[in-house]
């Protein structure tokens, strides 16, 4: 960085452009008491059209129930990247990519999702639902991949973290935000969603790496949430609303499946970003 450029940087882009796991983790709790707080205030005008007993039951209920706080959220963690000056830097091409077996990883998990497609009971739901549901699919997309494959994988970086150490500090980000569940589901119901989420979240970091940006992880893991939602009749549900038995078990089995594959990545994920201390980060040697 020139003098120039570094009397140009505020105090507020030069806490951030040197990084850290701490502040990664920080930016993830941030975002979940900032989810939280705009799931409580929507409820005051928009509770009365969401149905506590059956999220799924209109199109009202998903959008203000589910998508509404998400979207929200979205929109401010956009607003944070911007302030930074990270939109380019986390939405253009990945200054580092990936081997060709971790496309093994993007088949996996583009799998079972047509397998919840094909599966679903569609006839269960009205297509405002559907519609609705698809649609939330996206903000769950946008914001929890710019929470742990965007900010949290970029801060990584520029700390000077080997791909491995950002592959599993990120994906352990990722899964910790779910344990919030703790305080409205048994914990081993939890614990297991902790560990799923986990693994998904290395499945997620090799999409970034393959494809070399981030969209794609975005567009997966969107996909991912609301065809299991309404694959299976509800959130963390298996209702009546369910459809063909067989393809959901097997599309389920491939969690099994995600740990295996997650093990395969901690041995063989390898390189690193160099960071320059500069607003962007500098190419990086690949796997």
């Amino acid at each position: 960085m020139s003098e120039h450029e570094h009397a140009g940087a505020t105090r507020w882009h030069r806490f951030w452009n040197r990084g850290g796991w701490w502040k990664a983790l920080a930016v993830a709790v941030v975002y979940l008491v900032v989810y939280e707080g705009l799931g409580l205030l929507l409820s005051v005008p928009f509770g009365h059209l969401v149905d506590s007993a059956d999220i799924l039951a209109t199109p009202e209920s998903v959008f203000f129930g589910l998508a509404l706080p998400i979207l929200l959220g979205g929109i401010i963690l956009l607003l944070f990247v911007w302030s930074l000056g990270w939109l380019r830097e986390i939405f253009g091409p990945q200054p580092i990519r990936g081997s060709w077996w971790m496309w093994i990883g993007v088949a996996l998990l583009l799998i079972p999702i047509a397998l919840r497609v094909v599966g679903t009971n569609w006839s269960a739901y009205s297509v405002g639902v559907a519609l609705t549901m698809l649609f939330t699919g996206l903000c769950i997309g946008l914001a929890e991949e710019l929470v742990s494959r965007g900010l949290a994988v970029n801060l990584l970086r520029r700390a000077g973290y080997g791909e491995k150490a950002v592959m599993l500090l990120s994906s352990l980000i990722f899964a910790l935000m779910h344990s919030v569940n703790a305080f409205t589901q048994p914990l081993l119901a939890v614990a297991l969603t902790v560990v799923y989420t986990f693994t998904f979240g290395i499945m997620m970091y090799l999409v970034l790496r393959v494809t070399g940006s981030i969209i794609w992880p975005m567009l997966v893991h969107a996909a991912t949430d609301p065809t299991t939602i309404l694959a299976t009749g509800g959130v963390d549900a298996h209702g009546d609303a369910s459809g063909s038995e067989g393809l959901i078990a097997l599309a389920g089995d491939f969690n099994s499946v995600y740990v295996v594959f997650a093990i395969i990545a901690i041995i063989f994920v390898k390189g690193k970003v160099f960071p320059d201390r500069t607003p962007s980060l500098r190419k990086a040697e690949v796997d």
